[in-house]
């Protein structure tokens, strides 16, 4: 009998796997790779929403839990997947800079942007009221991530690739069997995949389906993150990953041409310089109507649980859930109500 059986390796099931694995746990991890959304994401992470100059809600915490887990991570795998770069926000106005620094003021929000606005004239962009500066930013090399974290488990025999047959699920005294699997936990990690789930089917995962480009601009000189009305990420070799649509009604992971029009209207109001479409993509977060992650136990099932719901911060996200659901099932430390499929019972 194993500690854990996994359904789903994107980042949810990786952050959960590796926990475990980190806390001397058994898993073992089964994956078909239907969802492509932790493939395909920016994998950007930033304590800020720029939007409106507020907090990510536990920002400090989450980022401490990420940093821990990727430095782990990365001497485990020998492989570099956190990349840290500084997120530069765009500025529209002397209003804006103002809010900026009203913003840098706020005790909650001075250790994430920097008081000292950046007006370096980046080749390709125009902005002449400037760009502020966030802290204790970067990005997660999540393509990356996937490729050499499903390596690793196949290489320990962890992984099995493969579709989930639910109706063959059978609940046991001390656990779960599945097919000839004995474990004593289930964790349902399947992003957008969950509406199969007769678990966890009701729960309100709305998905938001996301596109981005891939550009080649040899002119454009940026080695920093832009957040402008698209974010601009430097890939090296002159390639950069331009994101993301917002699509609420369609939740398939087709690249559309409407996607790529938006994209390219928004890259055009950012730079000036040109450029070549190198890839398209497209994948279907799995964000929930309160924005918040969907974490626990079915009810009343002790060894059927989720991780689901990361939404846009899944890197910052991932890690801080997997080690809560953790402590939750083995320790019984309580989960916080915000973040409890709990909250959805009536």
């Amino acid at each position: 009998m194993i500690d854990y059986l996994i359904v789903g390796s994107g980042l949810a099931g990786i952050s959960f796997s590796e926990i475990a694995l980190q806390n001397g746990k058994s898993i073992l991890v089964l994956d078909n790779h239907s969802q492509n959304s932790s493939k395909i994401a920016g994998g950007l992470y930033n304590p800020v929403i720029l939007k409106r100059f507020s907090e990510v809600g536990q920002a400090k915490e989450h980022l401490v839990s990420m940093n821990e887990f990727f430095t782990i991570l990365e001497k485990k795998l020998n492989t570099k997947v956190d990349v840290k770069m500084p997120i530069i926000r765009r500025l529209f106005s002397i209003e804006e800079q103002n809010n900026w620094f009203i913003a840098s003021d706020k005790p909650n929000l001075a250790p994430f942007l920097s008081t000292t606005l950046i007006t370096r004239k980046y080749n390709g962009i125009d902005s002449p009221f400037g760009y502020g500066e966030v802290l204790q930013t970067g990005y997660i090399d999540t393509a990356l991530l996937l490729i050499t974290y499903k390596e690793y488990l196949l290489k320990n025999n962890f992984f099995r690739e493969e579709s989930f047959d639910y109706s063959l699920l059978e609940e046991e005294e001390n656990g779960i069997r599945y097919k000839d699997i004995q474990a004593k936990h289930i964790i349902f990690a399947e992003g957008f995949g969950m509406h199969a789930n007769p678990y966890f089917k009701e729960l309100p995962l709305d998905g938001t389906k996301g596109e981005l480009l891939v550009i080649k601009a040899p002119e454009l000189d940026l080695d920093l993150i832009v957040n402008s009305s698209v974010f601009i990420l430097p890939l090296g070799d002159h390639l950069f990953k331009i994101g993301a649509t917002y699509n609420w009604d369609d939740k398939t992971d087709r690249p559309t041409e409407e996607g790529k029009a938006e994209l390219i209207e928004k890259i055009k109001e950012v730079i000036h310089c040109d450029f070549e479409i190198v890839s398209h993509l497209a994948g279907v977060r799995p964000t929930v109507k309160d924005r918040r992650p969907l974490v626990g136990t079915y009810s009343n099932h002790n060894s059927i649980h989720i991780l689901n719901g990361l939404g846009t911060r899944g890197v910052m996200l991932g890690p801080a859930m997997a080690k809560a659901l953790f402590e939750n099932i083995e320790y019984q430390i309580h989960l916080e109500r915000a973040v409890d499929i709990k909250r959805f019972e009536k």
